[in-house]
């Protein structure tokens, strides 16, 4: 490997393969970038199935590096957006308590989110109503720099860009296992048998598979947990007018069911 890189594979389709893709690309100009995604499309997966929020980082332990990453990738992601004309709405969002007993958390979190460099206030009750006139809550925070945004537009623009700098997108490509051979990495598909000098492995859901696959012991498994879509009818949708999180149980490993206006 080093510096002399001629080849890279990147593993993975979705929105993370890509930004490595293009990354790799930057790092090293003229380096051939093949990316293998397993299904006939880029996005195909959790890129191209969330609610398409761009979190603020309110939530991440101050310090860490999801902490750190969540604020500078936020804004990251915004500017590459103006810069390919991809639509980006900033309504902010609010997080409500429904009853007294979850100020504290509420408190916890406007406390996480400045240290965190957040834009977050707490809101009295006029200035809820002001902002959403149809909640019923006893307290809220806003945090006016959480924003959506559609991530397969964004997939599409970085693929765009990975072909532009001369790099190659494979789709219909399973990847099967990988394997250290010395001097090149193996990457084995259904179908053949690439060589490359580097490979990074960006398969989401699938990773810790892939790594067990592959010879490695990653030490943990991933658990996937599904989100569930509801519409609000037509004739509703006045109700909400940006987003709207309830206060977070952190025994949970999710934010709760919220409210979010469509793209």
């Amino acid at each position: 490997m080093g510096s002399a890189v001629r080849s890279a594979v990147v593993v993975g389709g979705g929105i993370v393969g890509l930004s490595v893709a293009r990354a790799l690309q930057r790092l090293g100009p003229g380096t051939p970038v093949v990316v293998l995604e397993k299904e006939r499309s880029v996005a195909a997966h959790q890129t191209g199935h969330n609610s398409g929020v761009v979190h603020s980082g309110l939530y991440y332990k101050p310090g860490s590096l999801k902490a750190r990453l969540a604020v500078a990738g936020g804004a990251a992601l915004k500017e590459y957006c103006e810069e390919k004309g991809i639509p980006v709405e900033v309504p902010g969002k609010l997080v409500v308590a429904t009853t007294e007993a979850e100020f504290p958390q509420l408190d916890r979190l406007l406390g996480i989110g400045r240290e965190n460099g957040v834009p977050v206030r707490r809101l009295t009750l006029d200035e809820v109503a002001e902002r959403e006139p149809h909640l019923r809550v006893k307290g809220a925070l806003a945090v006016d720099s959480t924003g959506r945004m559609d991530f397969k537009l964004v997939a599409d623009a970085l693929a765009d860009d990975v072909r532009a700098a001369g790099g190659e997108i494979r789709t219909g490509v399973t990847v099967t296992s990988i394997e250290n051979a010395g001097s090149v990495v193996r990457v084995h598909t259904t179908d053949d048998v690439i060589e490359a000098d580097r490979v990074a492995v960006c398969a989401g859901l699938h990773s810790d598979r892939l790594a067990r696959a592959s010879g490695l012991e990653p030490g943990v498994r991933i658990l996937p947990f599904r989100g569930e879509f509801s519409e609000i009818v037509p004739e509703r949708d006045y109700l909400v007018k940006g987003l709207v999180y309830p206060v977070p149980d952190p025994e949970l490993p999710f934010l709760g069911v919220h409210l979010t206006s469509g793209i």
